[in-house]
């Protein structure tokens, strides 16, 4: 009797002998020797006892409990993913994606053992497995192979070593399946005792095609072979002579050559005619401007502390838009009170993502001046008479505002940012263009000048 002893196992193994089943010694050689308790006992019979001391004495009930609850899905994940990756879903999420790939998995492992049973009656299985795997890559949707797919790979495995179960050449998505489950299992046998079958009856590499493009110099073609498998002779002494010293004369080898030099100068004119990308980049900041933030007035409706940042107020801001208020979360605490903000007006940078801040939900930004140290910031301000909603424009930048996945990918507001300010009278700048509204220019509330606008 051999044991691998661990007192942290999770779960106890009892099998007569280990290497007759190749998948259960597999699955064992993968799993840690912390978790599982091995047992080899003659005549013993198959289970495997939990730590909760649950018994489990069916073959395919034990394999998919190794490969998930019993090590908290460790063997269903990266690399081996051994359920699919569904294991973890179909309990957790309740996923009927993975509730069906798991009941899949389990219906495999049937046919498998059918196979093993009564191989004589599973003669048409490979017409319908291959029918099956045409648009499949697993028997189940999955990454990787599965317990599944390694178990009925064996099983037709051990009927093929018997003369059962045979593959025909036509059987080209079975033959694709079980090699690639073949490579998976020989991988995750490296280092163990585990023998994995081998598979037999080896294709023919297909040939790739090989393409020309008419630039190429001294081409050979290969000679098309005949069915006794040799190579088609000539019957043109002048051409086995011309093939013999390349296939081409002198002066076809010179007017190849002026033709491919006159390609290659075209190709060298139309690159240097094309912007480079570091070129492109460069005309793309240049072209950058502020008409690409989405700034627009808005009205703070209700404004409240943060249950967990000191700093943050949380609020509800009216933009003009029928979803209704956006919800915003402003560090401004230090600076105001809960009463300076309900009712204010405000300028909102609308076309920002949504993200979370410290568990709120986020999806805007409401725009403060601010000195170089940040030890005092005000708020930027529309007239009185300006319209909730109203998008504000700056003097000679006019333009669509760019989508929030734009601003986000390309850093759209980190780029444009370092001009905005507020100039001597405190009026927002963007360059020399002034922020306006219908109803006239939008100022820091206490006209703040020449400070920073964020």
């Amino acid at each position: 009797m051999t044991q691998v002893v661990s007192n942290a196992a999770l779960a106890t193994l009892t099998v007569a002998d280990l290497q007759k089943d190749t998948l259960i010694a597999l699955v064992v050689s993968i799993a840690s020797s912390f978790q599982l308790k091995v047992v080899e006992k003659k005549k013993a019979p198959l289970s495997l006892t939990l730590l909760s001391e649950e018994v489990l004495t069916e073959r395919n009930a034990i394999l998919r409990a190794l490969c998930g609850m019993v090590f908290h899905n460790a063997l269903d994940n990266a690399p081996y993913y051994m359920l699919g990756g569904h294991s973890a879903a179909s309990a957790v999420s309740q996923s009927p994606v993975s509730a069906m790939a798991m009941a899949g998995i389990s219906s495999w492992m049937s046919v498998a053992s059918k196979v093993r049973q009564s191989p004589s009656s599973e003669h048409d299985l490979i017409d319908q497995l291959d029918s099956y795997l045409k648009t499949r890559a697993y028997l189940v949707p999955s990454a990787t192979p599965t317990v599944a797919d390694l178990d009925l790979t064996l099983a037709l495995l051990e009927q093929q070593s018997k003369g059962e179960v045979p593959l025909q050449s036509h059987h080209i998505h079975v033959r694709r399946w079980m090699e690639q489950c073949h490579a998976t299992m020989t991988t995750m046998a490296e280092g163990s005792k585990v023998t994995i079958p081998p598979l037999e009856g080896e294709t023919a590499p297909i040939p790739m095609p090989v393409f020309f493009y008419g630039t190429e110099e001294n081409v050979v073609l290969p000679k098309a072979p005949t069915k006794e498998g040799g190579e088609k002779k000539s019957s043109d002494p002048q051409a086995a002579s011309d093939g013999a010293q390349g296939g081409l004369s002198e002066e076809e080898k010179k007017a190849a050559a002026e033709k491919r030099a006159k390609k290659n100068a075209e190709k060298a004119a139309k690159k240097k005619k094309q912007p480079q990308p570091k070129q492109q980049e460069q005309q793309a900041a240049k072209d950058l401007d502020v008409s690409a933030l989405d700034i627009r007035v808005g009205k703070i409706i209700k404004a409240w502390h943060h249950e967990e940042a000191e700093k943050l107020f949380c609020e509800e801001v009216d933009v003009g838009e029928e979803s209704g208020p956006r919800k915003i979360a402003s560090g401004l605490r230090p600076f105001y009170k809960t009463e300076d903000l309900t009712g204010r007006h405000v300028l909102v940078l609308c076309n920002l993502k949504a993200r979370n801040l410290v568990g709120f939900p986020s999806h805007g930004m409401v725009m403060c001046a601010s000195n170089d140290d940040h030890t005092k910031v005000e708020f930027v301000v529309p007239p009185p008479d300006a319209k909730i909603g109203e998008r504000i424009i700056f003097d000679g930048y006019k333009g669509d505002p760019e989508t929030e996945n734009k601003v986000a990918k390309k850093k759209l507001f980190e780029k444009i940012a370092p001009d905005l300010k507020t100039d001597a009278d405190g009026v927002v700048t963007w360059k020399t263009g002034k922020a306006m509204t219908s109803a006239g220019p939008v100022k820091a509330l206490n006209g703040m000048p020449n400070a920073h606008v964020s």
